[in-house]
């Protein structure tokens, strides 16, 4: 129901809770970004360790093997399924509390074990077909197909732990319980560092394939998470045993995941052809783009996805109670947050990606070729932070609205350009005009998401989110040139072992860009710098109260 609509006690009522959700929006998004940190540090060290262990036949293997149980972790953890439970699991607790919310969760959990289940058997069994439609390219070396025909029926039962973990997640995100939602995922890392360290040797001493490690490891880290959610489930009230009843609610969740997920799943069938046009650009390509991805995950995680998790509960509030201006407030101020993130980690990781690539990877089995050629993908994937930012921000505002068709419209668009684009920059560009693409793809994703939602709410209120842009993107072109120049006059030639001397362009690069973007904000009174701020000095306050 429209504000205009509301009464005028309901209206006040309607802005309390707006300015209320606002205020706590930062914090939360805290909560799920300092687990996001934990995590996303854990997968780089991971990353680095992957890299300069395995040689690229390998982890181009790995990176096929595992799109496809980690697309889908993704399709229902960060998407369908979460975007579809926690507005309705938000709508029973308003209004019929905690025993109404309860049922329906056992109810959940019985419709995902089923389905988790059967999804896990036809993936094992259908390993070498899924291969084929990933890296069809592969069959030109039989060799790197069946080793990754192999890794994927490993992995694949990977993908019942995680989305009975998504569904988990859902629930204590609907309660705004983010804290062990958001660091569980990092046990998966700790496994897979664990993995590559222990097992390459001893199964390689057995004749069996040394990367396989990676698989076990995996399916280590899944466990470990379902595990570990269960304590706060259980504090809830939400530890019981599943139920298999389908009603009217579980209907209507299962209504909302089908559209959600072949509206996030068109990403996916993005991902799907990334992957079988790098199968088709020689040996390296998929991790070249693998590992700029893998870069550009760790600013999206940290704050971007933490302020996107954070969001929806809130939206999701303040639609089920008709409060279309506070809603979309609330959705503006996500997106400034977002912005002032995203913007300049674009500008560093263009300016910088090198060095940063050289700083991070460059031992054992990864050079400086592979070095140059992740850096080139990473100019590109980088580049598009802030739009998918941008992106991210604005489906959850939409699905809180119960608008799931713009979403599905928006992406068949998105794949269209996507596939476009692909075809007519991988010869030239190889594995480079994958990543164009994909940065283009989700220019044309953002633009038509914001028609979309400036038309459901009527405003997006721009003139403020236009002026806080603005105001972002200088800082951080003064803050890219500053980290470039750092770069540069630190650089020197090395002959020998990586160390210090080689990682010191990228510290000095990232190091000047961090203290000029800083310097920059608070100069210029950023209100997003303000918040942030804020949120830290109360959450210190409280600490040192508690003390």
């Amino acid at each position: 129901m429209p504000d205009a609509q509301v009464a005028p006690a309901d209206a006040e009522h309607a802005r309390a809770l707006g300015d209320r959700e606002r205020r706590a929006l930062v914090a939360r998004a805290g909560v799920v970004g300092a687990g996001t940190l934990v995590s996303r540090v854990l997968g780089l060290l991971r990353d680095m360790v992957l890299a300069a262990t395995f040689d690229r036949e390998a982890t181009d293997a790995w990176w096929v093997a595992f799109t496809i149980p980690n697309a889908l972790r993704s399709l229902l953890g960060e998407g369908a399924v979460s975007s579809a439970v926690v507005p309705v699991l938000s709508d029973k607790l308003e209004r019929e509390g905690d025993a109404g919310a309860t049922r329906l969760f056992a109810r959940l959990r019985g419709v995902s074990l089923v389905a988790l289940a059967v999804a896990t058997a036809l993936g094992v069994a259908a390993a070498r077909p899924l291969t084929d439609l990933f890296a069809a390219g592969y069959r030109a070396r039989p060799e790197e197909f069946d080793r990754t025909v192999a890794l994927t029926r490993a992995v694949f039962p990977y993908i019942f732990f995680m989305g009975t973990a998504a569904l988990g997640m859902a629930a204590l995100n609907a309660k705004r319980r983010f804290a062990v939602a958001a660091f569980a995922p990092g046990l998966l890392n700790v496994a897979l560092i664990a993995a590559t360290f222990a097992l390459p040797g001893a199964l390689g001493a057995r004749g069996i394939d040394p990367v396989l490690a990676l698989a076990a490891g995996a399916l280590v880290g899944g466990l470990l998470q379902v595990v570990a959610q269960w304590p706060a489930l259980r504090a809830i009230g939400y530890a019981g045993r599943p139920s298999f009843a389908l009603d009217p609610d579980v209907r209507t969740v299962l209504r909302r995941i089908a559209p959600l997920t072949v509206g996030i799943g068109v990403y996916y069938v993005d991902l799907v052809l990334s992957r079988r046009f790098l199968s088709e650009l020689g040996v390296g390509a998929q991790s070249y783009f693998s590992w700029a991805m893998r870069l550009c995950d760790f600013p999206q995680g940290i704050f971007t996805m933490a302020l996107s998790t954070a969001a929806l509960p809130s939206l999701s509030s303040l639609a089920a109670r008709g409060a279309r201006t506070e809603l979309a407030k609330t959705w503006a101020q996500s997106m400034g947050l977002a912005l002032f993130v995203a913007l300049p980690a674009s500008a560093l990781l263009m300016a910088v990606g090198e060095p940063i690539v050289v700083t991070l990877f460059e031992r054992g089995q990864f050079d400086a070729r592979a070095a140059h050629e992740t850096a080139r993908a990473l100019l590109w994937q980088g580049g598009a932070l802030w739009t998918v930012a941008a992106v991210r921000q604005t489906v959850p505002a939409l699905y809180a609205l119960g608008d799931t068709r713009t979403p599905v419209v928006v992406s068949a668009i998105d794949l269209a350009a996507f596939v476009l684009l692909a075809r007519a920059l991988r010869s030239p560009l190889g594995h480079v005009g994958i990543s164009v693409a994909v940065a283009g793809s989700s220019a044309v994703q953002m633009a038509l998401l914001l028609v979309g939602l400036r038309w459901r709410l009527g405003t997006l209120c721009a003139p403020q989110l236009l002026r806080s842009a603005a105001r972002t993107c200088a800082v951080s072109i003064t803050a890219a040139a500053a980290g470039w120049a750092a770069a540069r006059l630190t650089a020197v030639e090395i002959v020998g072992p990586p160390g210090v001397v080689r990682a010191l362009p990228g510290l000095a690069g990232t190091a000047a860009f961090g203290l000029v973007f800083l310097a920059g904000a608070w100069g210029m009174h950023s209100s997003e710098l303000d918040e942030i701020l804020d949120a830290i000095r109360r959450k210190l306050t409280r600490g040192a109260a508690r003390r």
